[in-house]
């Protein structure tokens, strides 16, 4: 019976060091080991997050059980969230305590985390890439100081926090460049160049070890790649990670995965980049086909020479019941993860 009572109390002190351990804030951690800076990354964009609690919606695992979603995801094989910010949003989400909130609730999992600036108080995205109402007016040369201004403050509230991500966009899905007019590549590459470079220089002087990205959209598109990439590079910009979306249909995903793959090996070849898949998606109706979608294009992305492919996170896989407009999301209606997420187990 000693040796039994013994054994119990070696169980329990096991569990307490390893399921109960506290961020330095307080955070009750879920995970106590996370995985290593450079681990691939298995990812997922939750910037929904807080907003969807707030309208009541809640998370299910497969079994039915009410989780954290930070949870379900990890047991997903999830290692890694991506948090958009935005300047000065009208209702407030995804502002910087919003996103310090949601990067505690990473952090507690242990997660990585990858902060995507958008550089506007809303979308920015090909089609839409405004000023933040507080910039309107400003020149180049003010635009670039507003650039390094809000991405140091963002970096250093985090970094108070304890917080460091492993990588940092500068612009979203920036296929013309970004803070139109004044940086928009097609009429200025010059003037988008540097503004890249601001940011750059700012993430890198809170942050040295973080990986910043330049993220454009269609990366089976090597065209626009090459053009963008080209003309940042002859203009002075600076990057370590080549960042790309891939929203393919259940038709042609095996296409336009095989098409990604040429464009991600010519990046790794032609600038000596790193690339990451920042943002994918596929129907919610169609789990089956976004599971395959997935595991194709993580293969591919794990198969670039030198290990330059640095992972895949799905774009707001959380946000069912085609939550604000949103039909790609990878849960079902009553809240729990379809197979497509099955797509990042180990």
């Amino acid at each position: 019976m000693r040796q039994t009572k013994w054994f119990a109390i070696i169980a329990l002190l096991i569990a307490i060091s390893t399921g109960c351990k506290k961020t330095p804030t307080g955070e009750t951690m879920f995970y106590p080991e996370p995985d290593p800076i450079g681990t691939y990354a298995k990812g997922a964009d939750v910037s929904w997050v807080s907003e969807m609690e707030a309208g009541g919606k809640k998370f299910y695992n497969n079994a039915g059980v009410e989780q954290d979603l930070f949870k379900i995801l990890k047991d997903k094989g999830i290692n890694a969230v991506r948090l958009r910010v935005w300047v000065n949003p009208a209702a407030g989400y995804n502002n910087t305590a919003d996103v310090l909130t949601k990067a505690r609730r990473a952090r507690a999992a242990n997660m990585r985390i990858m902060i995507d600036f958008h550089y506007s108080d809303t979308w920015a995205d090909p089609a839409h890439q405004a000023k933040p109402a507080a910039w309107v007016g400003q020149d180049i040369t003010a635009l670039k100081a507003s650039v390094y201004k809000h991405t140091t403050e963002v970096l250093n509230t985090l970094k108070n926090a304890y917080i460091v991500p492993e990588w940092v966009q500068v612009g979203n899905e920036t296929n013309n460049g970004m803070l139109w007019e004044e940086g928009k590549a097609s009429a200025n590459m010059k003037n988008f160049a540097e503004l890249v470079l601001s940011g750059y220089s700012a993430v890198k002087a809170v942050n040295p070890t973080s990986k910043v990205i330049v993220h454009i959209s269609n990366g089976y598109d090597n065209a626009l790649f090459r053009w963008m990439f080209d003309g940042l590079k002859n203009n002075g910009a600076k990057w370590d990670v080549i960042g790309m979306s891939l929203y393919p249909s259940v038709s042609d995903w095996a296409a336009k995965n095989t098409q990604c793959l040429a464009n991600m090996n010519d990046m790794v070849s032609r600038y000596g980049s790193e690339v990451m898949i920042s943002e994918i998606g596929m129907p919610a109706s169609e789990p089956v086909a976004s599971k395959a979608f997935i595991s194709d294009l993580i293969a591919k992305n794990k198969s670039l020479a030198n290990s330059k492919g640095l992972g895949v996170f799905y774009w707001e896989p959380q946000s069912y019941g085609s939550w604000n407009g949103y039909g790609l999301a990878a849960f079902d209606d009553t809240g729990k993860p379809t197979v497509a997420m099955d797509a990042f187990l180990p």
